[in-house]
């Protein structure tokens, strides 16, 4: 399999503000760990393009673009945790970039699957709005160029701890797009409750999996195969796009998970299940701010990527009654879940 890996120094120079998480020392460390393992070098190393105008209007608004582009060579707040630096905006186009350019690949037959190490981050950017540390929502802007190309079925699996409010909000009400997101909940932006399942007619194809702090490995897995699986599977995705936050890792300073290397694995193993069939996978970098957390989470998902099948993880029995809940609640558009 050709299994590309996208980096750029500009995703070091976009400055977050004095003290933020979200540090060019992410990636850093991430690169830094794939190169030492050995993993890099088994991968197609892809230096990525810039997102088009066009690319980022077809899920945001003309003026959040203009808006963002007037950062350029200045600072801006646009919320308490979103600060734009002099090379932001630059990072921000270049990380839109790098997934739709993966996703243009996929597609022309030329990669199978990537792994877009980019930064800033996007899940959270509204079409109006940028916030959550996010400026464009990368890979909402890179599923609109796959539903531009002509594809009707477009699987988004979302694993930040955070919700990924933005892709919900641009593809909610369109069923070409499934979303689906597990996260923590109540929690940070608030959204993602278990009734959000999408409006209009994309009704049924917003899948919120909201979560108690504390889950690890065995309650994640038990929830992504019997519930993520059988739905992702029933909605025979052409490609699988996937936001990679690394934030529910144990240990990581902004959230109460509990998640280890194996158990991002698992969560990986079972995106790749879900595309049995599609014609390939792309992964983007969303959050993850506890720096060894990010390089062996990382390192486990680019291990599925390139094929290496890890270990089962034993399901907890704790999660029975959330399980049932979210059968209960998604069962009537995904009969799979009966």
């Amino acid at each position: 399999m050709r299994i590309a890996l996208y980096d750029d120094p500009v995703f070091r120079e976009h400055d977050s503000g004095r003290g933020h998480p979200e540090r060019p020392q992410r990636v850093d460390a991430i690169a830094a760990h794939l190169a030492s393992t050995g993993l890099a070098a088994r991968m197609i190393a892809i230096v990525p393009r810039d997102a088009t105008e066009e690319e980022l209007v077809r899920v945001h608004t003309p003026e959040l673009v203009a808006a963002v582009a007037d950062t350029a060579g200045g600072e801006l707040q646009f919320d308490p945790d979103t600060h734009a630096g002099p090379r932001s905006y630059a990072a921000a186009l270049r990380a839109a970039g790098a997934v739709t350019d993966a996703v243009d690949r996929v597609l022309d037959g030329a990669l199978d699957r990537a792994f877009c190490l980019c930064r800033p981050p996007g899940h959270h950017a509204e079409a109006d709005r940028a916030m959550g540390f996010c400026f464009f929502n990368n890979v909402a802007v890179a599923a609109a160029r796959a539903l531009d190309r002509g594809l009707e079925r477009v699987l988004v699996v979302d694993f930040d701890v955070h919700h990924g409010n933005g892709t919900q909000h641009m593809f909610e009400e369109d069923p070409r797009v499934l979303y689906v997101s597990s996260h923590a909940y109540p929690f940070y932006p608030g959204t993602g409750a278990l009734d959000e399942v999408g409006r209009g007619a994309g009704e049924g194809f917003t899948v919120n999996l909201p979560l108690p702090d504390g889950m690890g490995d065995g309650d994640y897995a038990r929830i992504y195969r019997e519930v993520v699986e059988p739905v992702g599977r029933a909605f025979r995705p052409e490609l699988v796009l996937v936001s990679a936050g690394f934030d529910a890792y144990g240990g990581d300073p902004l959230a109460g998970m509990r998640l280890t290397a194996a158990g991002y694995a698992e969560l990986m193993q079972v995106c790749l299940d879900c595309a049995e069939g599609a014609r390939g996978v792309v992964v983007a970098l969303e959050g993850g701010y506890d720096l060894d957390g990010l390089a062996v989470s990382s390192e486990a998902v680019v291990r599925c990527l390139l094929g290496e099948t890890p270990p089962p993880v034993a399901h907890a029995e704790r999660v029975g009654p959330l399980v049932e809940a979210y059968r209960r609640q998604h069962q009537r558009y995904w009969p799979a879940l009966s």
